[in-house]
């Protein structure tokens, strides 16, 4: 008699991405394994929305250098590869931030990312929530050696609530994969190829599905917005707090963006990766009821104020309770602490401050604080 074969569950694999090890699932993208670590360990993503099917490897912000493939096969792969698109692999090793060559390529994708992208920052309605901003800040450049005009396109009105500005737009295809997946009739999405690819509705048709502003939410830059709020605010004016009602529609839950008592948007939930919170494993998106009709703070059940991070220009002097990101470079550099790179600082407690910097002749070295 044949013995009964058991279902046992797949080993975990080990990578190690910036010196750090974590165990994750078989299948698991390095994308996601570096999100298990958090910090800056995790790199930026654009494109990339995991409660989008099929999203990703468009923007090529994230890419990362694979060491070593694995523990059976070390050979390093010779490309930088996207980690929302790579799977990790059995004793794979992953450089990011302590790798030269991905923050060249960073620093050129971002580049590339703002060739036709407007200088519109002070009167775009993203400002101060905008990843494209985020990411110019940390690898942008001072200039641009672009020399030609840039391409601009005329605002559209794609439905009653929502303006498309298609010059901002880095064609990251949420908006595409939000209306093919959460609605029966998409009626927009890209047209045209290459430097005049746009995303627009065909035949000008008015996107009016009930779950149309969750667009708004998925655009990482000012392309999608939402034109009850046009000009009205700035975010880092109003108060976020999160609320909930019974919706027959909706999961209900949202966060309420308040200027005192007036409520001045509604938008879905979001997580420390800027994407909508779940609710017993499904994306909390929500309808164009709550989003756009229900204004009043009396229509909502107030939970209490919305955790921010703390590196978040909307948490600036604002309120108490704000989420500590982890901090992973003593991690990163090898148990090493931070104060130990600041090497020409007495107030390290590592240098000497017998020592006056200015007298030495060329840079400071370690050979000079030796005893």
């Amino acid at each position: 008699m044949a013995e009964e074969v058991k279902n046992v569950a797949p080993a975990n694999f080990k990578v190690t991405i910036d010196n750090i090890t974590v165990e994750v699932a078989p299948g698991t993208t390095i994308l996601n394994a570096a999100r298990q670590i958090g910090g800056d360990v995790t790199p930026p993503a654009m494109c990339y929305y995991s409660k989008l099917e099929g999203s990703g490897g468009k923007c090529r912000t994230c890419l990362v250098e694979v060491a070593q493939g694995s523990e059976k096969d070390p050979r390093p792969m010779p490309k930088l590869m996207a980690s929302c698109r790579t799977t990790v692999m059995d004793g794979m090793v992953v450089k990011n931030i302590t790798s030269e060559r991905v923050m060249d390529a960073r620093n050129g994708v971002v580049e590339f990312l703002l060739l036709n992208h407007p200088l519109d920052c002070p009167i775009c309605d993203q400002a101060g929530e905008c990843y494209l901003q985020d990411l110019s800040y940390d690898h942008g450049t001072e200039g641009t050696r672009f020399e030609f005009k840039k391409r601009i396109f005329e605002k559209e009105d794609i439905g009653p609530y929502i303006q498309l500005h298609m010059t901002r737009c880095i064609l990251c295809y949420r908006c595409v994969y939000v209306a093919d997946q959460l609605t029966d009739k998409r009626v927009h999405g890209i047209l045209d190829r290459g430097d005049h690819a746009e995303i627009s509705t065909y035949i000008s048709k008015a996107i009016d599905n009930d779950f149309s502003g969750n667009v708004i939410d998925v655009c990482p830059v000012g392309a999608l917005t939402d034109k009850t709020f046009r000009f009205k605010n700035r975010v880092w004016f109003t108060k976020p707090v999160d609320a909930h009602r019974d919706c027959p529609t909706c999961c209900g839950k949202v966060t309420l963006w308040n200027r005192g008592d007036e409520v001045m948007r509604v938008t879905s939930r979001r997580d420390e990766w800027g994407e909508v919170q779940s609710y017993e494993d499904k994306p909390g998106w929500i309808c164009n009821t709550c989003r756009f009709d229900k204004k009043k703070t009396s229509d909502w059940v107030i939970e209490g104020v919305t955790n921010i991070n703390r590196h978040s220009v909307i948490a600036q002097n604002k309120y108490n309770g704000l989420v500590m990101p982890k901090e992973t470079i003593a991690e990163v550099m090898g148990g090493r602490d931070p104060k130990l790179l600041m090497d020409i600082h007495d107030v390290s407690g590592v240098n000497d401050p017998s020592i006056d910097l200015s007298l030495i002749e060329g840079p400071a070295t370690s050979k000079t604080f030796t005893p």
